[in-house]
C-alpha cells in the first residue's frame, strides 16, 4: 500500500525521540526507557486517520497524537511534516493554505481507500496508543515533578560548594532512604 521512499524511511524508522520508537525517559513523559510505542510505518497511518476524521494543521496533528498517548510522547515537526509531504506524494492527503502560513491538511478519496484497506492494522495501532494513554494517565506527573525536583536539588548541592565526605554520606543516605521508601510505598 505505501510505496518505499527511503528519505522518508530513515527519519521515521531511527530518529531518536521521534514517532515511531521509543517513550521519553523520565521528566513530563514519564515514559519507560526503552519502550517502543509505534512501529515503523505507523506515523503514516495514524496521520492518514487523525486526518480523515477532519482537515487538520500539521500542529494539531501532533497535539492529537500527544494527547491520544497520554502525553507519554510527542512527535517532533521534524518527523511529522516530512510524513506529511510523503502523504501528499502519495495522493493520500491534500493541502490547502490557509490563514498564517499554515497548511490545512485532508484526506483524498486515495487516503480513505489506504485506511480502509488497512483497517485492521489502523485500528490494532490506535488500541496501542489507547493502552499506553491508559498506562500514562495518572499521577505520573506529580512523581516526575517530584523526580526533577529531586534532581535539581542534588544537582545544586554539588555543584554549590565543595561536599565533605560526611555530607558525601548523608546525600547518599537521603536518597537511598527515599529509594527504600519508595519500593515500600
Amino acid at each position: 500500500m505505501f510505496r518505499h521512499h527511503h528519505h522518508h524511511h530513515r527519519r521515521e524508522a531511527f530518529g531518536p525521540r521521534e514517532f515511531g520508537f521509543h517513550a521519553r525517559g523520565f521528566g513530563r513523559h514519564h515514559g519507560r526507557r526503552g519502550e517502543r510505542i509505534f512501529d515503523q510505518g505507523d506515523l503514516r497511518f495514524v496521520i492518514l486517520r487523525l486526518v480523515s476524521e477532519q482537515p487538520r494543521h500539521g500542529y494539531e496533528i501532533i497535539k492529537a497524537i500527544e494527547e491520544k498517548v497520554g502525553g507519554a510522547y510527542s512527535p517532533s515537526p521534524g518527523v511529522v511534516y516530512p510524513t506529511l509531504t510523503l502523504l501528499e506524494e502519495l495522493g493520500y492527503v491534500t493541502v490547502e493554505a490557509a490563514a498564517g502560513n499554515k497548511r490545512l491538511y485532508s484526506i483524498t478519496a486515495e487516503g480513505n481507500a489506504a485506511l480502509a484497506e488497512q483497517k485492521p492494522a489502523v485500528d490494532a495501532i490506535f488500541r496501542r496508543m489507547e493502552d499506553i494513554h491508559a498506562r500514562f494517565d495518572g499521577p505520573s506527573p506529580r512523581i516526575a515533578r517530584a523526580m526533577a525536583n529531586l534532581g535539581r536539588a542534588i544537582g545544586l548541592r554539588m555543584s554549590s560548594a565543595a561536599v565533605s565526605p560526611e555530607q558525601l554520606d548523608a546525600i547518599v543516605a537521603a536518597i537511598d532512604e527515599a529509594a527504600a521508601k519508595v519500593e515500600k510505598a
